[in-house]
């Protein structure tokens, strides 16, 4: 049985592609965006490099269905929880600030 080889220009337009998408986390800094939308771009650049690596680079993509649950459900779940818990502390805070200020 021969090991499946995979066409070296799926490898090459993966590699450009994490250039491109590194070069516009990149002008993300150099046009300066600010605030909210600039971790909002360098999280999903990041996170989508990170998913082409993995899925590419690793050979996941032709792993069976079962692995690649394990391996993107539980950063997945964690990325919910991590949100919801951004919410309810933010509507924590305000409501206490509310609370603070009637007095």
């Amino acid at each position: 049985m021969q090991p499946k080889l995979h066409p070296i220009s799926l490898y090459l337009k993966i590699w450009g592609l994490l250039f491109v998408l590194s070069t516009m986390s990149y002008m993300v800094d150099f046009f300066e965006v600010q605030g909210i939308l600039r971790w909002t771009l360098i999280l999903l650049f990041m996170s989508l490099k990170a998913g082409l690596i993995i899925t590419i680079f690793m050979h996941v993509r032709w792993e069976r269905l079962a692995l690649k649950l394990v391996l993107f459900l539980p950063p997945l779940a964690i990325v919910v929880f991590i949100s919801l818990m951004a919410i309810e502390g933010d509507y924590t805070f305000v409501n206490r600030l509310f609370s603070f200020i009637s007095v």
